[in-house]
């Protein structure tokens, strides 16, 4: 598994925020049976950024905490089957790994999101990463019944991280 992380703003983390993206894309993936040694980009940046990128794909003048940009689009969640004998789309060629997509993360309104709800950093950002590999896995939260099941799959993998509120 590989995560590239790109610290634009190069924010002083008070945790290792490398290894913590890390086990928790490997929590994610475990927990979601990926069969696949896989790949996420992370890029780490302030609202202006994830404003700009918001307005450019999905057409929202506005900030966000955090963005999901999946390279594979799954029928159902985590169905791994589509990928059966696709080597090409899906699949680094050097390394093999199968590309899951680039998560973009407002440092800023991570720390504000932090305060309001009551826990440090270090837990919004793994929430924010959790929520975002689900999204390249296909999950959404478009209805009451999905966010349900994502809200239920985060708190599961952030709990068994023994990363609380």
């Amino acid at each position: 598994m590989t995560v590239y992380i790109e610290n634009e703003l190069e924010f002083q983390f008070n945790f290792d925020y490398e290894q913590v993206a890390k086990k928790v894309v490997e929590a994610v993936l475990d927990t979601e049976k990926c069969p696949y040694e896989a790949e996420v980009n992370i890029d780490l940046s302030d609202d202006d950024y994830v404003r700009e990128i918001n307005k450019k794909f999905r057409n929202k003048d506005s900030s966000t905490d955090v963005l999901s940009f999946p390279l594979v689009e799954f029928t159902k969640p985590a169905e791994y089957d589509i990928l059966k004998g696709d080597k090409v789309s899906y699949f680094d060629h050097d390394s093999g790994e199968l590309m899951l997509g680039d998560i973009v993360i407002s440092i800023p309104t991570a720390i504000k999101q932090a305060g309001e709800y009551r826990h440090d950093l270090k837990r919004e950002y793994a929430f924010l990463i959790t929520h975002s590999v689900l999204h390249l896995l296909g999950y959404d939260h478009l209805d009451e019944a999905q966010a349900k099941v994502m809200e239920i799959k985060q708190e599961a993998i952030l709990s068994a991280l023994q990363i609380e509120r």
